[in-house]
């Protein structure tokens, strides 16, 4: 299924559907391919948005964790979004944090799978050698409880990424940008609906970071899935879709009245 990519002034985006906007923040190496079970389901009952983000547009100074935020809230702001969903994978859950610390208004859930923000294990301290496509190939699969999750198609995606120096400068300065943004106990201030999907094989922000995010929460329920790695979405996409659809018809019901 191919999505029309749309264009409003400087933000480029899919929208499907129609309903409560759902909207869906990619990690570092993230592409459209990592969404694709899950706004195939959500269209169905929600406006699914996929702003993409600017991970390598910004100026060097502005590519950081905050500096994507800022992007997101712009963008929101520009679309006039209400009662909106925001979710985060990965790098996208840490923005999604920040963005719910500094602007809950227009938020009715947060939710994170495999967020960064407290703690993760990245690409690691080494980067490779341009035309390494082995290594590219085996840190992909990292990503994933089933390597062959980790399809040709993908680490081609993220080969492109890492085999050009300017997009490598900025992959660098956003991982090192979220590792200062440790968030700690910051997080007891958000008082939006969170919801934690967490795979139980998740090697890059293991279950322990689920299990933290949660106490640190106050308004936050935690579920995890059997194996799967870091982008639940994409490996187990029909439990996540199932926990994630439970969560948003429970935030709709009206309050219980003993």
């Amino acid at each position: 299924m191919n999505y029309e990519i749309k264009q409003s002034d400087k933000f480029r985006y899919i929208e499907e559907g129609s309903g409560e906007p759902l909207i869906l923040l990619h990690g570092l190496f993230g592409a459209l391919s990592n969404f694709r079970e899950l706004i195939e389901y959500f269209r169905q009952h929600n406006t699914v948005v996929v702003p993409m983000l600017p991970l390598f547009e910004l100026d060097l100074l502005h590519t950081t964790v905050g500096g994507l935020e800022k992007f997101v809230h712009r963008f929101i702001e520009a679309r006039n979004y209400q009662q909106v969903h925001l979710l985060g994978n990965s790098l996208g859950g840490h923005v999604a944090l920040v963005h719910a610390l500094r602007h809950p208004q227009r938020l009715k859930s947060l939710i994170l799978t495999g967020s960064s923000g407290l703690f993760e294990n990245g690409m690691g301290d080494t980067y490779p050698k341009r035309g390494d496509y082995e290594y590219i190939r085996r840190k992909t699969e990292l990503t994933f409880y089933d390597p062959a999750v980790a399809t040709r198609e993908l680490v081609d995606e993220v080969y492109e990424i890492v085999n050009q120096r300017s997009k490598v400068i900025k992959i660098i300065a956003l991982a090192k940008s979220a590792i200062r943004n440790n968030l700690g106990e910051e997080l007891q201030g958000i008082q939006t609906p969170t919801l934690l999907i967490w795979g139980n094989n998740d090697t890059i922000t293991p279950p322990f970071v689920g299990k933290e995010f949660h106490r640190l929460i106050p308004n936050s329920e935690l579920h995890f899935i059997d194996h799967c790695g870091h982008a639940p979405m994409m490996e187990r996409p029909v439990e996540f879709n199932e926990i994630l659809h439970g969560f948003l018809t429970r935030l709709n019901q009206p309050a219980h009245v003993s």
